[in-house]
């Protein structure tokens, strides 16, 4: 068969061009939706300070700079090993690699220049993030072939996610503490439930190829129930956070929030309709972040 790739490619002048490709890979890796993982991040990086005692500017730019190459580098991977998939599935069919907007050669060096700059930012951060950050890296790489073989993929993202609030605190105070370790968890939980919902849409087009998941091993309504459960145990850890840490009612407040958010979240979502999972996955949980993150930081810049 031909190569029709280069008929695909953007016209005008060359820096045009090299600007719209780096469009449709932001725009196929999802960039926005660094704002899921992020806040967290930014959550424990601020606990931290209060146990550390500060950090110089630059450290929190690092953290910035590691979050999203990390993040950048997992979503492009993705993309690259499933684009075959990408390409059976309906749902996925008018991805930027199924349609060849870019090429796999593209998306390789992409996440190959996104994986140097993780590395490069975690060197800059202190000596234990930097031996840390190449298991850091296979998790977040490795989840993408997981669901072809066990239906726990859904943890193992949230395991990827959780590597961001430890991370940051590793950053700032170069240890391991009680409470990075609780909100790790809490995002664990959280990215698990979600995750199980989104994978709600693909349980007919997994169970014809032969991929696993949650919906397509205990059906839709059972995975609804788990995703409830997951989700429970995230507003469990945060109660947990909020003692082991020492915060208030601000922060308490924002947990109060978040509950109400993922009640919300699965209203929205009904075994016989999945047409407002869209909704559920993406506005919800960017709010639920963002709250938290806020109600975080605005207790901790009220208590002494």
């Amino acid at each position: 068969m031909a190569d029709t790739s280069s008929n695909r490619e953007p016209g005008g002048p060359p820096l045009r061009r090299i600007l719209t490709r780096i469009g449709i890979l932001l725009e196929m890796i999802k960039f926005q939706h660094t704002v899921f993982a992020l806040p967290f991040a930014a959550m424990s990086a601020a606990l931290a300070v209060r146990c550390a005692g500060g950090a110089p500017i630059t450290t929190y730019l690092w953290i910035v700079v590691a979050m999203v190459a990390a993040r950048s580098a997992a979503m492009a991977f993705n993309r690259l090993v499933d684009r075959e998939i990408d390409a059976a599935n309906p749902r996925t069919a008018a991805r930027a690699l199924p349609l060849g907007l870019v090429t796999p050669r593209q998306v390789g060096i992409f996440t190959g220049v996104c994986a140097g700059i993780f590395f490069i930012a975690a060197r800059a951060l202190n000596p234990l993030a930097f031996a840390l950050a190449p298991l850091a890296l296979v998790i977040i790489l490795g989840y993408s072939f997981t669901k072809r073989f066990t239906f726990y993929s859904h943890w193992v993202l949230g395991l990827a996610l959780a590597i961001a609030p430890v991370g940051a605190w590793i950053a700032v105070a170069g240890s391991f503490a009680l409470p990075p370790i609780l909100l790790a968890v809490a995002v664990a939980c959280w990215t698990a439930g979600f995750d199980i919902i989104y994978s709600c849409q693909d349980t007919e087009f997994d169970a014809n190829t032969g991929l696993h998941s949650v919906p397509q091993q205990f059906g839709v309504s059972r995975a609804l129930q788990i995703s409830s459960l997951c989700h429970a145990g995230m507003v469990a850890c945060l109660v947990l956070l909020m003692q082991a840490a020492g915060l208030g009612p601000v922060f308490g407040f924002g947990v109060v929030c978040t509950a109400v958010l993922l009640v919300y979240e699965h209203r929205l979502v009904q075994p016989d309709d999945l047409s407002r999972v869209d909704a559920a996955f993406f506005t919800t949980n960017g709010l639920i972040s963002l709250g938290l993150m806020i109600c975080l930081l605005l207790d901790l810049a009220i208590r002494p």
